[in-house]
């Protein structure tokens, strides 16, 4: 493998279409601010090296990113990537990642908007991120060890498995379809509206309104605190451990906690109306 060490690279696509290189300390930035300076490569590895250049590594294939940094003129570094490794990382740019597939992200800490689109087969671990709208459109995802903070995540996506994370994070998993997420944390209003097919296996729930008009939602010995006007018109089959605020307007299924603030079944009611089991007795 051919090894580029101590260079500083600003021009246009200075290392475009790179092949069987690694990349060693280096800088990617400067006054003439080129572009897209490892686009279209392939078979290389960009080690401890600074980028601060727009559009980076698109297009990359079987490409590794180890200990390196994304300063914020780095905007969008990874877009159209193919079985793509970043690891030990800093990553402080908008739109980091889109339209991949075969990614594995290791020890990764992110400031980045938008981060995360439209990608498939993606193995995250270890990773601590801020920013909005994440994970949007993602396909077959897999989370293990995630500390989250910000808004409208997980939306539109598809396949997901999240173990061991916390995600504050307001608007999550809105329109999801397929997701199970075991010993988490979630914090944040309106929780999963719209979703089909989701399972929460040992978390903590907290927040107003959460899993309006679901589908084929479960809760498997959760805790739900600040929960009010919980599973409104949702289809729902739920073991829960604390008690619940409020509930209103379950469709279908059944609820079981050890106690419900407020049941509210008003005019809007579809039916049939969801069985409650509070205390060990069916009440509805």
């Amino acid at each position: 493998m051919k090894i580029i060490e101590g260079q500083k690279f600003e021009e246009e696509r200075s290392l475009y279409g790179l092949r069987d290189t690694l990349v060693l300390d280096c800088q990617f930035g400067g006054p003439v601010d080129g572009e897209s300076p490892l686009k279209e490569g392939s078979d290389y590895e960009v080690k401890n090296s600074d980028i601060n250049l727009r559009y980076p590594c698109w297009h990359a294939k079987n490409a590794k990113i180890i200990a390196s940094r994304f300063h914020e003129n780095s905007r969008a570094p990874f877009w159209y990537c193919r079985d793509l490794t970043v690891e030990d990382c800093e990553i402080k740019t908008i739109k980091a990642f889109r339209e991949c597939q075969d990614t594995k992200l290791n020890h990764i800490v992110a400031q980045s908007d938008e981060f995360f689109w439209r990608s498939q087969d993606t193995k995250v671990k270890d990773l601590k991120l801020e920013g909005v709208y994440a994970f949007f459109e993602n396909k077959d995802l897999e989370i293990e060890g995630m500390d989250f903070k910000g808004k409208y995540s997980f939306q539109y996506g598809k396949n997901l498995v999240i173990r061991n994370s916390t995600l504050d994070t307001k608007d999550a998993f809105w329109h999801v379809k397929g997701a199970r997420i075991e010993n988490c944390v979630l914090k944040g209003e309106y929780l999963a509206w719209y979703s089909e097919d989701l399972t929460f296996v040992n978390c903590r729930i907290e927040g107003t309104q959460p899993f309006v008009d679901c589908k084929g939602l479960r809760l498997i010995n959760c805790e739900m605190y600040d929960t009010d006007l919980s599973f409104e018109n949702s289809e729902v089959e739920a073991v829960v451990t604390t008690p619940i605020v409020s509930v209103k307007n379950p469709r279908k299924g059944w609820i079981k906690a050890p106690e419900i603030g407020q049941i509210i079944f008003d005019e809007f009611a579809l039916p049939p109306r969801a069985k409650l089991i509070v205390g060990g007795k069916e009440i509805q």
